[in-house]
């Protein structure tokens, strides 16, 4: 082996511990050789799920069932009161058709008698 062969060798050698050494710096959990990028992808998580839920401003699952047994009745109570709301609209509108349309058969029958007169 020629000194060339030699200092190639060493070099891909030293370029693959980098590697592996920078791959697998920081990891205090067990990385799977099977799988090492998801594993590395779940331990990070694991370690920082509790500041990006803080971060994003997430809720557990039980934070959300508790808002949901405290708040889904009252929602369907107010969902209740605006169905109410909008029948009542419904008939003010048709109560305000009929007026608007027994004004224009006022306003046509003083028209009528107004020009009668003159």
């Amino acid at each position: 082996m020629d000194l060339f062969t030699f200092i190639l060798l060493v070099l891909v050698l030293c370029a693959v511990l980098f590697l592996v050494f920078y791959y697998f710096r920081g990891a205090k959990g067990n990385i799977s050789l099977t799988r090492p990028v998801e594993s590395r992808v779940d331990e990070y998580l694991d370690r920082r799920f509790q500041s990006m839920v803080e971060e994003w401003q997430l809720v557990t699952r039980s934070r959300l069932g508790q808002f949901q047994d405290r708040r889904v009745p009252e929602i369907e109570q107010n969902e209740a009161r605006i169905a109410e709301l909008k029948s009542y609209e419904t008939g003010m509108q048709t109560t305000l058709t009929s007026l608007e349309a027994r004004l224009d058969v006022l306003e046509k029958e003083l028209a009528g008698k107004g020009n009668a007169k003159k």
